[in-house]
């Protein structure tokens, strides 16, 4: 006999035991649902930070530097209002340090030997600038920098654009590119050039000596004013009389706007009303002119006009390089720039120059305004050197015979360098030292400031003093390899005669021509920097 049980199911009730425990279980889920995507959210998110600083960590290693890097942005708040204050205290916190700024990592280098190492190491780091260079000064910019005899280098023949274009030449383009340039640096072309920095040196204290008239003598900012005498002396030097004299004006204008936009950290897309839109505008406008430029100076050269300005020589220099092959029977003729592929070079040479000599002559003036004794030293130099004629027009002669200018120009650039250091970005991993290799697609940072104040070769760094330059057996002298005011290995900057002279040119005239004074505030020896 067989007894049911109520401990025991009967068959037909077990599927809908299931289908209730099946519709339990679903309710269940449904109502905890955003309980578990905030919590698998929230792991996912745990679990990246963790990795970014697990890597961070690892990159990092012994160097000093926080020891955990603020998630996802890093020390993004520092760099948006760098300080050099800021950068003292990086510098003083070892040899070499790390940081990292939205994930890109950064290794800091503060002593002579590791920052030169850096900048003499092309095999495991180039320059690199910041995102937003590439859209103002064209993408196509950087190509346009091979040397004229080399036109099998360029990667996309039908275009200069490609995905792989990098800031700077390296290797033997580099070398072939820096010997076409060096033709335009020459002691001829120089003298040339100088008669054109005079003239308009002479015409712009005119200019700011009627102001102060005007003014009654109040104390007027001279941030701008220098910023235009220096684009206006970049522009007809490059340009000559190719460019006209509104032309300059508006350039000058808008090149402010360049400058903003080449910040380390900025709106990175070039919509209308960013930092980035309004310096794609003002580089379209300026490219315009400068193209110009290069196609009245083929014009002008191939009439048979002489050098003038920068862009006549480099016409030349072609025009008579395809005359030799010529003449030669070569197979293989020197190449030819389009307008606006010259155009784009001589962009590229504001870029380099104008905010650079700007700052420069900026501190020379306030430098000499704050020490009348040595500007009175300037004076008289002045005067014996050129026989107390201060109508003539400055000689290359002339500035030969200031010792004294030269040596207050190179303490001037000194205590205040235009450039405190210089970014660079690892290619490969760079073993920096014996305990540290620096990893690949890392910053790596050679910092200029520090070997210019290094108190073992400058004694009293923080001082003007032009005569230590004097005396060749001085510290200052016998370590050239500290004074990195132009940089140093394959990409040092190649007109430091052209700069050099520019700077006599102004401070010489002005020593003549004007007097000045420095209205000093709380402001004043503070320093404004720019990380571009």
């Amino acid at each position: 006999m067989v007894h049911s049980s109520s401990s025991i199911a009967h068959p037909s009730s077990i599927p809908s035991q299931i289908f209730s425990s099946a519709e339990h279980l679903s309710n269940k889920l449904l109502s905890d649902r955003p309980s578990l995507i905030i919590g698998s959210v929230a792991v996912a998110i745990l679990t990246i930070l963790l990795l970014e600083q697990t890597i961070y960590r690892a990159k990092k290693a012994h160097l000093p530097g926080s020891t955990w890097t603020i998630p996802i942005i890093g020390k993004f708040f520092d760099s948006l209002n760098p300080t050099l204050e800021g950068y003292k205290r990086q510098w003083a916190s070892g040899e070499l340090s790390a940081l990292s700024v939205f994930h890109i990592f950064i290794v800091m280098a503060s002593t002579n030997e590791y920052t030169r190492k850096i900048l003499n190491s092309p095999a495991y780091a180039e320059p690199c600038l910041v995102y937003s260079a590439k859209q103002v000064l064209c993408p196509e910019n950087w190509y346009v920098l091979l040397s004229a005899h080399r036109p099998e280098t360029w990667p996309n023949r039908s275009s200069p654009l490609g995905d792989d274009y990098r800031v700077f030449l390296n290797g033997k383009e580099h070398v072939d590119y820096r010997r076409t340039l060096n033709t335009l640096f020459t002691r001829k072309a120089l003298a040339v050039y100088l008669e054109v920095q005079d003239s308009i040196a002479r015409h712009h204290f005119a200019l700011w000596l009627k102001t102060a008239k005007e003014s009654n003598g109040s104390p007027q900012s001279i941030m701008h004013t220098t910023r235009y005498l220096n684009m206006h002396t970049s522009l007809r030097v490059f340009c000559g009389e190719h460019i006209p004299e509104d032309a300059i004006t508006v350039i000058s204008d808008n090149y402010w706007k360049i400058t903003l936009a080449l910040e380390l950290v900025n709106f990175p897309l070039a919509l209308p009303g960013t930092k980035i839109w309004g310096a794609i505008q003002s580089r379209k406008v300026a490219l315009r002119h400068l193209e110009e430029a290069a196609r009245r100076s083929k014009e002008y050269i191939a009439n048979g006009g002489e050098v003038r300005c920068m862009i006549d020589q480099w016409v030349k220099d072609i025009q008579d390089a395809r005359e030799k092959a010529t003449m030669e029977g070569s197979a293989k003729m020197p190449r030819e720039f389009t307008d606006h592929e010259m155009g784009l070079v001589i962009l590229s040479f504001l870029f380099a120059s104008q905010d650079a000599m700007s700052s420069g002559v900026i501190y020379a003036f306030q430098h000499l305004a704050d020490h009348p004794e040595i500007l009175a030293k300037v004076r008289e130099e002045q005067k014996v050197a050129r026989g107390a004629d201060y109508a003539k027009p400055l000689t290359l002669e002339m500035v030969d015979n200031m010792p004294y200018l030269k040596a207050v120009i190179k303490e001037s650039l000194r205590l205040k360098p235009p450039v405190t250091m210089v970014p660079y970005k690892t290619t490969k991993a760079f073993p920096i030292s014996s305990s540290y290799t620096v990893p690949a697609n890392s910053m790596v940072i050679p910092s200029l400031y520090p070997s210019l104040h290094d108190p073992n070769v400058y004694e009293d760094p923080h001082l003007f003093l032009p005569d230590r330059w004097l005396d060749p057996n001085s510290t200052a002298n016998t370590n050239p390899k500290h004074y990195l005011v132009f940089g140093a290995g394959p990409h040092r900057c190649i007109g430091v005669e052209y700069t050099n002279i520019n700077m006599a040119c102004v401070m010489g005239n002005a020593a003549v021509l004007m007097d000045w004074e420095h209205l000093k505030t709380n402001d004043s020896e503070e320093v404004q920097m720019i990380a571009t």
